[in-house]
C-alpha cells in the first residue's frame, strides 16, 4: 500500500477519533480507505445510472399505456423472471 500523509479538518479528524473508540474502525487508515472505497462505489453506481439514462433518452418515446396495461406487462414480465 502507498503510504500518505494528509491533513484533515478538525471536525474530520474527530469524527475519525470517534470512529475508532467506537470500534467501528481499528485506525484511522482502515476508515479513509473506507470511505474512499465508498466514494468510488457510489461514483461507478452514478456512472451506471447516467449511462443508462441516457440509453433510455436515446431509445425514443415508449408507446403510451393506461394504468392497466403498464400493470398487465409488469405482472407478465414477473411471470417470466
Amino acid at each position: 500500500m502507498a503510504r500518505q500523509s494528509i491533513t484533515l479538518a478538525n471536525q474530520n479528524d474527530e469524527w475519525l477519533k470517534q470512529q475508532i473508540v467506537k470500534e467501528e474502525f481499528t485506525s484511522k487508515s482502515e476508515a479513509v480507505n473506507y470511505l474512499i472505497k465508498q466514494a468510488r462505489e457510489r461514483e461507478a453506481y452514478d456512472d451506471y445510472v447516467s449511462m443508462k439514462l441516457e440509453r433510455g433518452e436515446k431509445s425514443g418515446f415508449a408507446k403510451q399505456q393506461t394504468r392497466e396495461e403498464m400493470l398487465a406487462e409488469f405482472k407478465k414480465r414477473l411471470k417470466n423472471v
